[in-house]
């Protein structure tokens, strides 16, 4: 598997416009004609002439500084072409190697770096084949923006996000992608450096959740199966805050961004977040101080199960349905057990 680190083609150049929409105005100030009379001083003299003096100085430093923006923009501009040139050559590069070498780079998208064994092993699987596919991972810290890359085909593959999630955000976001491909189902824990046990929570005590509203609803459901809030109806898809019952732990519940949360624990008494984002933060699953259940056969588990997507019209692409097979071999469902010290279940057959 090609480091992620190198021969990086996707990585995106971004840059201020150092010239602001907001110029610099000069207030120019007139004497009317025939103001000045024999009373005239020459201090008064002297004063109009210093006036004089600072608007003409004022009007220089006002076009040095258009000059002076105008010059900044274009080194900007200059820069970002630059680099875009820079990440097209490496693109073709890395194509033309690949072509030379008699292989295919399948590009996909994944949060953190959990990941990394199971898609090595993928690799392996591949290359028992003699598939001639070169996987390479490129690592996002949180999936935002990872489907939208995959619909304008800045990546071939995604595989960071289970079903609840990629329905929503592919209607959100109008975009046509299509599964081709179960992965795994990852538990939603509660993890807390403060207590051992979810009967230590008082009321007050803040409590982290995701801020997307899948995860957030799962994260509630959890809540709810752990007996810290009452919800009004737990097999409700995505629960929100409004469909809480009672919170009889009197907790106070506060939406984070997922990766963040376990490195928030020092100030919350505890915090609900994916797998990965735990393994990516130093800790392990065991660390959890309480375990959601989870049962694949279990149809309201349904839409946490995780997905590898690409393009409606690339959904039949034979070598992306030769990674989705590599994929579901027992080489990777034992690296998904092991990556994961079997909290986490295959969602395939192998």
């Amino acid at each position: 598997m090609a480091d992620s680190s190198n021969n990086n083609p996707w990585d995106v150049v971004a840059s201020n416009d150092p010239a602001g929409s907001t110029e610099n105005t000069v207030v120019e100030n007139t004497a009317a004609e025939g103001a000045a009379d024999s009373t005239s001083t020459p201090d008064a003299l002297g004063a109009t002439d210093a006036a004089g003096a600072a608007g003409t100085a004022a009007k220089v430093s006002t076009k040095a500084t258009k000059v002076r923006n105008k010059l900044l923009a274009a080194f900007a501009a200059i820069i970002i072409v630059a680099a875009g040139l820079v990440i097209t050559e490496h693109r073709i590069n890395a194509q033309a190697d690949a072509a030379a070498a008699g292989t295919t780079i399948v590009t996909i998208g994944i949060t953190g770096s959990a990941d990394e064994p199971i898609w090595q092993a993928v690799q392996e699987e591949l290359d028992s084949e003699n598939a001639g596919i070169t996987v390479q991972i490129k690592s996002f810290e949180d999936g935002t923006t990872m489907n939208t890359l995959n619909a304008t085909g800045e990546l071939d593959l995604t595989a960071f996000q289970h079903y609840a999630y990629f329905e929503d955000n592919i209607a959100q976001n109008n975009l046509d992608l299509t599964s081709i491909g179960d992965t795994y189902i990852m538990p939603l824990n509660l993890y807390s450096e403060k207590y051992t046990d979810v009967s230590q929570f008082k009321s007050g005590d803040k409590v982290a959740i995701p801020s997307d509203l899948t995860n957030s609803g799962r994260a509630l459901k959890v809540l709810d199966s752990a007996g810290l809030i009452k919800l009004k109806d737990n097999t409700k898809a995505s629960p929100t805050l409004l469909d809480i019952a009672s919170n009889p732990s009197g907790i106070e519940i506060v939406s984070n961004d997922a990766p963040t949360i376990i490195g928030l624990l020092p100030d919350y008494a505890g915090g609900i977040t994916n797998t990965n984002h735990v393994q990516d933060a130093g800790w392990s699953v065991d660390d959890a101080i309480y375990h959601e259940p989870v049962d694949i056969n279990n149809e309201k588990y349904k839409p946490y199960i995780n997905l590898i997507a690409t393009r409606t019209k690339d959904k039949d692409n034979p070598t992306y349905q030769a990674v989705v097979k590599a994929y579901h071999s027992k080489h990777v469902a034992d690296a998904i057990l092991q990556t994961y010290q079997n909290a986490v279940q295959p969602a395939f057959s192998y």
